[in-house]
C-alpha cells in the first residue's frame, strides 16, 4: 500500500485557505460560431449542413453529432420555426434577479431548401406573456425572428422570436 493513512485527528482538523486568483480568460468563438454572428449582423442566420445525413445544425458546427464527420457546406436557414420549449426566467442573461420574468426557450428554426432538418434549434427570447408559458399555449406556435435595427454580429442582434399567426 502506497502512501500514509490519515489518522482520525487529522480529519477532524479544518484548513482555510483564502486566495482570490487573478485569473484572466480569452475566449474566441471559433470557425463556426464566428460565421454565424457574422450572419446575424447581415439579418441572416448561418447554419453548417452534414449532406450524409441531411442535419444542418443551427448554431453551426463542424462536425456531425450523428455521423461523426465533418460537415459538408453553410447553409442560411430561415428566421422562423418552432417553439419547442419555453420557460419563464427571473435571472436576466447578466445574472440579475428580474421582476417580470423572461420568456426562453428553444426555437427549431425552418430550412431554407427541401428536405434539410435543423437541428437542434437556437435557444433565444420569445415575445410572449407568462400566461402562454403557464397554459403551455405557446408551445408549437409558429415564431419569426424580431431583428435590432442596429446589429453588432452578436446573438442580441435578434430581440426575440414573435409568434405569427
Amino acid at each position: 500500500m502506497n502512501g500514509t493513512p490519515l489518522k482520525e485527528e487529522d480529519l477532524k482538523k479544518i484548513h482555510i485557505i483564502k486566495y482570490k486568483p487573478d485569473a484572466k480568460y480569452s475566449y474566441t468563438a471559433g470557425q463556426a460560431y464566428s460565421k454565424f454572428l457574422a450572419g446575424l449582423k447581415e439579418k441572416k442566420i448561418i447554419g453548417r449542413k452534414c449532406n450524409k445525413c441531411g442535419r444542418v445544425y443551427v448554431p453551426p458546427r463542424m462536425y456531425c453529432d450523428d455521423c461523426f464527420k465533418p460537415t459538408d457546406e453553410w447553409i442560411e436557414v430561415k428566421d422562423e420555426g418552432i417553439v419547442e420549449t419555453a420557460v419563464a426566467s427571473y435571472i436576466s442573461w447578466t445574472r440579475e434577479r428580474l421582476e417580470k420574468p423572461e420568456i426562453v426557450g428553444v426555437i427549431r428554426l425552418f430550412p431554407s431548401r427541401d428536405n434539410d432538418w435543423v437541428f437542434p434549434g437556437i435557444f433565444h427570447r420569445i415575445c410572449v406573456d407568462l400566461e402562454q408559458v403557464k397554459d403551455m399555449s405557446v408551445f408549437g406556435k409558429k415564431v419569426k425572428a424580431v431583428w435590432n435595427e442596429e446589429r453588432i454580429g452578436s446573438v442580441n442582434d435578434i430581440e426575440c422570436f414573435k409568434v405569427v399567426e
